[in-house]
């Protein structure tokens, strides 16, 4: 098998579509993370204040899309199993719920990334 023929077909197969994925979700989470400085900026907190309190509410995003990735993981099988046996007719899959996950983490990881950038412009100056 001719492994430099394969790789490139493996990386638009697999990973082309993955970084799709979380970066779209990053990039909807950079513009999320603007239109929360404006929002915490027009309520009254200082440019630093905000951009922290921003960052922990970005940060708490992207641990919650983290936790729930791995949680599909570990169980979604289990989940899918289950719903199987109770034969409740739902369309929810161990893949869809990764893939929300992941969309989740990412929002949360582009957020934390303008709130940060945000919070040293703001120290610096």
């Amino acid at each position: 098998m001719d492994t430099e023929a394969s790789v490139p077909s493996l990386v638009r197969a697999y990973v082309l579509p993955r970084v799709v994925l979380v970066g779209g979700a990053a990039l909807v989470g950079v513009g999320g993370g603007v239109v929360l400085l404006v929002a915490l900026s027009l309520v009254g907190f200082s440019p630093v204040g905000g951009a922290r309190t921003a960052f922990a509410l970005s940060s708490l995003t992207f641990g919650v899309g983290l936790l729930g990735w791995s949680g599909s993981a570990m169980a979604g099988r289990g989940f899918e199993a289950m719903q199987e046996h109770l034969d409740t007719n739902t369309n929810w899959t161990e893949d869809d719920s990764r893939r929300a996950m992941a969309r989740i983490g990412g929002f949360g990881a582009g957020a934390m990334t303008t709130t940060g950038v945000a919070e040293a412009v703001a120290l610096a100056g």
